[in-house]
């Protein structure tokens, strides 16, 4: 399986990284890749932290563990860097995902010297002028699918429209804003040198 892709999502209880993870995993899914996305259960509770997994694949995918070795790491919130190893077993030739407006000098000397690339995004403040409410997921989600490519951002947009038409079809006014939160998240994901 050398087209496969793991990806492992960091978050806390409530901030929805299992939510993105299993939206990540149907627009793979219906772009015509064999799919995986779950959650580790450990205490559940809001603000606890959470791990959740993808793997995404152009051949059945066989194996069913927890990811160890994953190309791409998600980290939701910050505040983990200082409490969960989240660069553990993550790949040199992949990539971190992390939402905050902490500087690289920071980032690097917390990644305890990850020398893979370091990709950061705003989505406090993408979520907030596109929802009028902090969900970090919806942007997050975007910015693994623009720096991993395993899909089209016009795949993405195109997917997401008919998923969130029936995640929230009785609260059809949040769809405009999380379609913008993709959009702008696309195009303000960052690498840091």
């Amino acid at each position: 399986m050398s087209n496969l892709i793991e990806i492992r999502w960091h978050g806390r209880g409530g901030q929805g990284a299992k939510t993105a993870s299993l939206l990540l995993a149907d627009a793979a899914f219906n772009t015509g890749k064999y799919i995986q996305g779950f959650p580790e259960y450990g205490p559940e509770r809001m603000g606890a932290p959470i791990t959740a997994y993808n793997r995404i694949s152009d051949t059945p995918i066989t194996v069913h563990s927890n990811i160890y070795e994953p190309d791409y790491v998600v980290v939701v919130d910050d505040t983990l860097l200082e409490c969960v190893p989240v660069t553990e077993g993550l790949k040199e030739s992949g990539a971190i995902v992390i939402n905050t407006t902490k500087s690289p000098d920071y980032l690097k000397n917390i990644l305890k010297g990850y020398s893979g690339s370091i990709y950061t995004i705003d989505a406090r403040k993408i979520s907030t002028k596109a929802l009028g409410k902090y969900f970090p997921n919806t942007p997050m989600l975007a910015a693994i699918v623009k720096v991993s490519g395993i899909m089209s951002d016009e795949a993405l947009l195109e997917d997401m429209k008919g998923s969130f038409k029936h995640k929230f079809a009785k609260k059809p006014e949040v769809i405009e804003g999380n379609m913008k939160a993709l959009e702008l998240s696309l195009k303000e994901v960052q690498k840091i040198q």
